[in-house]
């Protein structure tokens, strides 16, 4: 498996990988301007030559961080894909000197809730009524990055 950073010319596949995923997407127009972008974390998870598997999106200010989107390919889940594109948002916050890392996740995504877990991400918080079709909430994860990378346990 590949993981690098995102290009212009994977923004298709990735687009078509966040709509497979999520039942509210995101827009194309909210991964043009993440390429390239200084304060982003932008990369995509490959088997060799082949298609975008998953892909993560993160940004960093000052000493935070946020991961915004991860995503993997239903046929490509259970494979260590999520691991290995959250292992390298959390190496690239821990160069850029970040201290926490935030995100949401919906309630009842328990795979995504014991990846996030096994890197040391702790409930903080909660947003009713978050998330959209369906409607649920969203946990607040936070992960002190001085927590990581200790002991890393597999998923």
């Amino acid at each position: 498996m590949l993981i690098a950073p995102a290009a212009p010319g994977d923004l298709a596949e990735i687009v078509a990988l966040e709509r497979e995923c999520y039942s509210d997407p995101w827009a194309e127009s909210a991964f043009a301007s993440l390429p390239g972008h200084p304060a982003v974390h932008f990369t995509v998870a490959r088997d060799g030559d082949g298609p975008v598997t998953g892909f993560a999106v993160a940004w960093f200010v000052s000493d935070e961080g946020e991961l915004a989107n991860l995503a993997v390919r239903k046929a490509a889940r259970r494979r260590g894909v999520g691991r290995a594109l959250l292992d390298s948002v959390l190496a690239a916050a821990t160069e850029r000197g970040v201290r926490t890392l935030f995100l949401e996740v919906r309630e009842s995504n328990h795979a995504a809730r014991k990846l996030y877990g096994s890197r040391y991400f702790e409930e903080v918080g909660r947003r009713k009524r978050y998330y959209r079709s369906p409607e649920e909430d969203a946990l607040i994860l936070r992960c002190t990055l001085e927590r990581w990378p200790q002991v890393v346990v597999d998923v």
